[in-house]
């Protein structure tokens, strides 16, 4: 494995000169406007010629390995939130800070419930009398065997309610097989268990993640109860147990199993951050990473960190001297820290923004966020960012020096944010985020949250790439007066979202709200051009080495930068909600979804078209997917623990959810009536139709409070015009 790359920086770099200077006529220029010009530029230039010329993925990629070294489990790894592990490799991190010249560096203490997942392995003998030892995966769960204990093991397709009503699962361990991606996540099947008195469930991923090896384990966070227990299984181990359970005439198999999983509540652990101080101690630039990780966790999120502090040292080293102060912050418990809730992830995170540094909001132009940076998941890379960043980032985007071998497609910017990463949580408080994108790349499938996250998956060039890219972007935002955000992009997306068969088709008017988005935009544009103007010149300025004028300018530009920021946070207060799965949507998009296939099902159902009601559109409301094969218990505790739980449980997620349509009864009183000739539906439809009545009243509201939200907005773009 070859790491020289940072050694031939210099010659793959494309000169980059973020000059906001006119275009001038160059066949006109004199040699001395031509001499003037590049003195103009060396400023900016020099800087990032520097800073490229002090990246070193060497050091990176060792310090990504050194992270190892603190676990869990012995066998497999881990290092959970609020666990020995996590905390031991958090002072590693803070030590280094210091080491590689961040001042100011702090730990922040914070509440998480904690999980140590030491051991599960299980041994047995077969039926031709061979032993077995197999080694499982964890999740955040409560189970001590304390040693060796005997169970008797089960299994039972894919732990719905049909697989489980024939059998005996009371104080044995069922296996399950399972495709989170497709169907549905591993805390039904263990609810579905639990409910039945199962002891644990073990859970074979079938597809969906951990594709990479027929040997591959998985983990992911459990999104339900500590009392539920889970452990995770490779296809080849199950594979062996699975075929000695069939030849068993009892169904079932003994096994000699020692795990030891324990969750604890209202435990600590800490956030970690460094920073270089800029000429302005009071405006940040937040770049973040997590720390707690599954298995090695070598890019998810052992690189990450790495990235973050290579950055961090390439500008220190390189001499670097902000205008703003920039914040490295190294977040705990991202992958889970909170038991039984439906937003279990990005606890670290939304602790450090909402509660332990909320000061932060208003004085942050940006959060720049880390996942999976030491692999090239496409040939065009991506940066994921909320829309009000997506044309700045287009921009900035054309000069990011190549790497030959590596992006050969270049750089496409992608928005909104999803959900499965910290930035989220910060953008969520008011903080422009944005970070490397991941989350559609065939690894995700394949050696995502496995023990094949390792540093077999490092691509050097796609690692030195992050460096130059997300060193230049955060010396980039230094470089601005005013943070560049353009809420034209989501204005456009809002009234794009909107499906006006479906408002015609409930005579609900959109009239007025595109109106009223129509000319907010028309506000956001002329603000555009002042933003850019006062970018512009301050970046001559600085270019020019006119430290006066660039005073000046930024002095002058306070308020204009602290609205934005305000009206970026009342956009993601109003204009963000989510769906049952999780998705990033706008207010009128839960119900103009729910009324669209409510309507379809009951048009079939009036045809005596049961199928198609059942299979092409009732599943698509809210989260009634899980209603067909888990019993009524699973399905409203997983729904109540959304709508009935405190927000300080629901953290990021709170209030997100527009609404509920349960429609469990409905869909199991036609799954009875699958193939019956002229089957008596009206029951059903009634329902359907009583939903469709408090769809549409939701619809009306939405459309109300994002008429609302979107003039706010334009009150506040119109006292900056």
């Amino acid at each position: 494995m070859k790491k020289n790359l940072s050694l031939i920086v210099l010659s793959l770099m494309i000169v980059m000169v973020f000059s906001a200077c006119s275009k001038d006529d160059s066949s006109n220029e004199t040699k001395d406007e031509s001499k003037n010009k590049s003195e103009k530029t060396a400023a900016i230039e020099s800087a990032n010629n520097k800073y490229l010329s002090k990246v070193d993925v060497d050091y990176s990629f060792n310090f990504a390995k050194s992270l190892e070294e603190f676990k869990s489990n012995e066998k497999l790894g881990y290092r959970p939130a609020g666990s020995e592990a996590e905390i031991k490799t958090g002072n590693k991190i803070f030590e280094e800070m210091k080491k590689i010249g961040l001042t100011e560096v702090t730990r922040d203490e914070f509440t998480v419930d904690t999980w140590e997942f030491e051991k599960a392995d299980m041994k047995y003998t077969d039926e031709n009398g061979k032993e077995h030892l197999f080694v499982l995966g964890g999740y955040q769960t409560n189970f001590d065997t304390k040693g060796f204990k005997e169970f008797e093991v089960v299994y039972a397709g894919k732990g719905t309610k049909n697989d489980l009503a024939g059998l005996d699962v009371k104080g044995k361990l069922v296996i399950v097989d399972i495709n989170q991606r497709e169907e549905w996540w591993v805390n039904y099947p263990a609810y579905q268990a639990h409910v039945k008195d199962a002891a644990a469930v073990i859970v074979v991923q079938e597809g969906g993640y951990s594709e990479v090896d027929s040997n591959a384990l998985n983990a992911q966070d459990i999104c339900g109860p500590d009392d539920a227990p889970v452990f995770s299984m490779s296809q080849n181990d199950a594979e062996v147990l699975k075929k000695s359970i069939s030849a068993s005439k009892t169904g079932s198999y003994k096994v000699n199993f020692d795990a030891k999983s324990v969750v604890e509540f209202d435990g600590k652990t800490y956030n970690y951050y460094g920073k270089i101080i800029g000429k302005d101690p009071e405006s940040y630039i937040i770049l973040s990473a997590h720390y707690d990780s599954y298995f090695a966790g070598f890019q998810d999120d052992n690189a990450a960190i790495a990235l973050m502090l290579g950055i961090a040292k390439g500008l220190v080293d390189s001499g670097y001297q902000p205008e703003k102060t920039i914040i490295f912050n190294a977040l705990a418990a991202e992958e889970w820290g909170v038991s039984n809730t439906r937003y279990d992830w990005s606890t670290g995170a939304y602790n450090q923004i909402f509660n332990i540094h909320p000061e932060w909001v208003g004085k942050a132009v940006a959060n720049i966020n880390f996942e999976l940076p030491a692999y090239e998941h496409t040939t065009m890379d991506e940066i994921r960012s909320v829309y009000e960043l997506k044309n700045y980032l287009e921009n900035f985007a054309k000069n990011v020096p190549s790497v030959n071998g590596v992006y050969e497609e270049g750089i496409s910017i992608v928005s909104p944010l999803r959900t499965w990463s910290d930035d989220f949580s910060f953008s969520l408080a008011g903080v422009p985020a944005l970070r490397n994108d991941f989350q559609d790349s065939d690894f995700m499938r394949s050696h995502y949250h496995s023990q094949f996250d390792n540093e077999e998956t490092y691509n050097e060039k796609a690692f030195l790439f992050h460096h130059n890219l997300y060193g230049l972007l955060t010396m980039y935002y230094d470089q601005t007066a005013v943070v560049p955000l353009d809420f034209t992009v989501r204005l456009n997306a809002l009234k794009k979202s909107i499906n006006q068969d479906i408002f015609d088709q409930i005579d609900v008017s959109s009239d007025k709200l595109v109106s009223e988005v129509d000319k907010v935009i028309g506000y956001a544009k002329k603000v555009n051009d002042e933003v850019n103007k006062i970018n512009e010149s301050y970046q001559k300025a600085l270019n020019d080495g006119d430290d006066h004028a660039a005073k000046k300018l930024y002095a002058e530009s306070r308020q204009l930068n602290k609205v934005l920021l305000e009206t970026f946070k009342v956009a993601q207060d109003q204009l963000v909600k989510l769906t049952w799965e999780d998705e990033p949507i706008f207010p009128h998009e839960h119900s103009q979804n729910n009324i669209e296939n409510i309507s379809l099902s009951i048009e079939s159902l009036k045809k005596g078209d049961i199928n198609t009601a059942l299979d092409e559109y009732l599943w698509r409301i809210d989260n009634n997917w899980y209603a067909y094969d888990f019993d009524k218990e699973v399905f409203n505790y997983f729904t109540d623990y959304v709508l009935n739980q405190p927000a300080d449980r629901l953290m990021w997620g709170a209030g997100r959810i527009v609404g509920h349509e349960d429609l469990y009864d409905p869909i199991n009183s036609l799954i009875k009536k699958r193939g019956q000739k002229n089957a008596e539906v009206s029951k059903e439809l009634k329902i359907l139709n009583k939903a469709l009545e408090d769809e549409k009243q939701i619809l009306k509201s939405s459309v109300e409070q994002e008429y609302s939200s979107v003039k706010a907005i334009g009150e506040m773009l119109t006292k900056l015009n």
